[in-house]
C-alpha cells in the first residue's frame, strides 16, 4: 500500500520518511543539527517547492519532525513557549494542505515532555496526544493518528533504518530522532 509520506511518534522518539512516486531522488542529509530532505546531486532540475524541506528541527525541549516546511515554524513556536500541542495546532492550521495536485496534508510531530501527532488535510484538522502506543499519520491512506507497533529502541539511525523498512511503497529515505529528560539525538537512513 502506498502511503506517502509517514511519522511515527512516541512519547521518547521518532520517525519520519519519504515515500513518493513522484521524487525519488532525495536523500536525509544533516545541517548543523537540523535534519534536511534535499534532492540527490543526480536528481533532475525541478522548481516543485515540496520536495526540500527541513523534516527534523528542535524547538524548546523538544524536537518536531514532519513533511514540509511547517517544521520551522512549530519549531519556533516551541523556542517561544508555546505548549507542544498548540504550536503544532496553529502552524499546521496558518499553512495548511500543500496546494499541489493531490491536495497533499501537512503532517507533523513534536517529541518531547509531552509528544503529538497532527495533521492538516484538506477537510480537518487533527492533533492528537501521544501516551504510550506510538501513533502514526501518513499523507495518505493512513490519515488519521493510529496507533501502530513500532520499535522506538536504539539509535536515531536504527529508527530511521526501521521506519524506512516498514511495509508501504517506495521508500526513499527516513529520519529518526530520540529524547531523554532534554536531550535530543537524530539520525537519518538513506537506503544505502
Amino acid at each position: 500500500m502506498y502511503v506517502g509520506r509517514f511519522i511515527v511518534v512516541g512519547p521518547d522518539f521518532g520517525a519520519y520518511r519519504v515515500s513518493s512516486r513522484s521524487f525519488p531522488n532525495r536523500r536525509v542529509v544533516e545541517r548543523d543539527g537540523v535534519l534536511t530532505v534535499a534532492p540527490t546531486p543526480d536528481a533532475p532540475e525541478s522548481d516543485n517547492p515540496y520536495i526540500s524541506y527541513n523534516c527534523v528541527r528542535e524547538g524548546g525541549d523538544g524536537v518536531v519532525v514532519g513533511n514540509g516546511s511547517h517544521v520551522d515554524p512549530v519549531a519556533e513556536k516551541l523556542d517561544i513557549g508555546y505548549p507542544a500541542r498548540d504550536a503544532l495546532a496553529e502552524s499546521l492550521l496558518a499553512l495548511d494542505y500543500e496546494k499541489d495536485d493531490y491536495d497533499t496534508p501537512r503532517i507533523a510531530g513534536v517529541v518531547g515532555e509531552d509528544s503529538y501527532v497532527g495533521i492538516v488535510r484538506k477537510d480537518a484538522l487533527l492533533v492528537r496526544p501521544v501516551e504510550e502506543d506510538p501513533l502514526l499519520v501518513a499523507t495518505y491512506e493512513e490519515d488519521d493518528p493510529a496507533p501502530v507497533t513500532f520499535d522506538g529502541s536504539g539509535s536515531p539511525a536504527d529508527i530511521a533504518e526501521r521506519a524506512h523498512g516498514m511495509a508501504y511503497e517506495h521508500a526513499v529515505c527516513a529520519a529518526g530522532v530520540t529524547y531523554d529528560d532534554g536531550d535530543v539525538d537524530v539520525g537519518f537512513y538513506n537506503g544505502e
